[in-house]
């Protein structure tokens, strides 16, 4: 018998707070990206989203909204994602690939002005690299070089 898990994306809420905070990464994840816990949001139009499955956080991820966007787009209807993240004991499911999948959904319905979301992938993190591919983000050959090295930036027209 296959079950189907729906996920849902929504804007983060202190109710979710404590189970992101036990979110765990093994090492060579956590070295692509943050876990919700080291995430800190501190500016206007930083938006922090939580992947829910059957109303249960399982997966984290940021949207600006922010200059920072500038750094990797032109296109001032642009945001960027980081710090996308599945806890470890929910790996293997699907998870991001249908977050991925609604995430333009969500966005077009929550920052209607938005056209295009952005992000930036480590060189090394292929398994991010094809997942992303997967979902309609495109490698148009632009590249950066980050804190551990070569980082592929990839956009997803909306």
């Amino acid at each position: 018998m296959q079950t189907t898990t729906s996920i849902e994306l929504v804007h983060f809420s202190e109710d979710y707070a404590e189970q992101l905070n036990s979110f765990e990464l093994p090492e060579e994840q956590h070295q692509f990206t943050a876990l919700p816990k080291e995430i800190t949001i501190e500016k206007v139009g930083q938006y922090p989203i939580v992947i829910l499955s059957n109303h249960v956080p399982v997966g984290f991820f940021v949207l600006h909204a922010t200059d920072r966007v500038k750094e990797y787009s032109s296109n001032p209807q642009a945001m960027l994602l980081t710090a996308l993240s599945i806890d470890y004991q929910q790996q293997g499911k699907g998870y991001a690939k249908k977050a991925m999948f609604a995430l333009a959904d969500f966005v077009k319905q929550e920052f209607k002005e938005c056209n295009e979301v952005v992000l930036v992938v480590n060189h090394k993190n292929t398994a991010a690299q094809h997942l992303y591919a997967k979902v309609g983000f495109v490698d148009h050959g632009e590249r950066r070089i980050g804190p551990i090295g070569e980082q592929i930036v990839m956009n997803l027209p909306l």
